[in-house]
């Protein structure tokens, strides 16, 4: 058996039994596969293990359910899974870094919720364009030169303000010689993670590598990178599936890794591989900042 076919066989057959008592081996005899070549292949190929996706994805399901719906927290718990409301908000503490009905009063579906099922569309994603385990990159500060614009995830503006950087771009002195672009995320200026959701405004420079911020003209913003330590993700093709990358770096990689956060910002680049916003061969790199 294809070993995708395997991967779809026991996605279907984990979101079908969600709230019951299954068991990685079950899953495993379900996908017609071996345990240990089925853990083996998800694990390489999505980026965590059966047994984690199982508990963030019912962990995300009662999420959505304490903002969406009245259930009581002791119902929403045994719903997904949980022998009781004492290891339910345990472990959802851990995830979420509050009580279940704290989560409930703030009414915040967050990025760190957005715990997608794997549907077809969304494997064959993770498969082909995204580096599911980053590179781990030390980097030295970068001086960038740009403009500033406010989005959300869910009305993105970005495409406008790069449209609007590349009219001004030839006004900008010192460029390097082979000059790299720059979209920096500033969310964390004022949210975290465990804020920051797809209606929440946000601000991002665009913009390009410089020698120094000598002569710059008014209309342009300074940046500077800080140097450090770094988990880089390449992204490939159209940029229309960019959120769902990022869902998965937030969603997935960032809850599972032993790597700890620093709260610099993170920021995508733009090289010679970035071949235009549909491009089906396009690529650009994501750098989210670790200690």
């Amino acid at each position: 058996m294809d070993y995708r076919q395997a991967l779809e066989r026991a996605i279907i057959y984990i979101e079908e039994h969600l709230g019951e008592d299954i068991s990685v081996e079950g899953v495993a005899r379900k996908a017609g596969y071996s345990y240990y070549h089925l853990t083996r292949q998800f694990s390489a190929i999505l980026g965590e293990s059966l047994g984690s996706y199982i508990k963030k994805r019912r962990l995300a399901d009662a999420a959505k359910k304490l903002i969406y719906s009245d259930r009581k927290v002791i119902d929403i718990a045994l719903e997904n899974g949980f022998d009781s409301p004492e290891a339910f908000s345990r472990a959802f503490k851990v995830v979420y870094k509050a009580s279940p009905l704290d989560y409930r009063r703030n009414r915040f579906d967050t990025f760190i919720s957005g715990k997608e099922r794997l549907d077809a569309g969304l494997l064959e994603h993770l498969i082909r364009n995204v580096t599911v385990h980053p590179a781990i990159v030390e980097l030295p500060p970068i001086k960038v030169a740009g403009i500033r614009g406010e989005t959300t995830l869910k009305d993105n503006k970005l495409p406008q303000l790069w449209q609007r950087f590349n009219a001004l771009a030839g006004e900008i002195p010192n460029k390097k010689m082979k000059p790299r672009g720059f979209g920096i995320c500033e969310a964390c200026r004022e949210n975290t993670l465990y804020s920051m959701n797809s209606e929440i405004l946000f601000t991002e420079v665009a913009g390009v590598e410089v020698e120094s911020f000598d002569g710059l003209p008014a209309q342009f913003v300074e940046k500077e990178i800080p140097g450090g330590r770094y988990a880089v993700f390449t992204h490939r093709g159209t940029l229309r599936r960019l959120t769902q990358t990022f869902s998965y770096i937030w969603g997935t990689w960032f809850l599972s890794s032993d790597e700890e956060m620093d709260w610099r910002e993170d920021f995508e680049l733009y090289d010679e591989r970035f071949l235009g916003y549909d491009h089906p061969d396009s690529e650009l790199d994501l750098y989210i900042p670790i200690r």
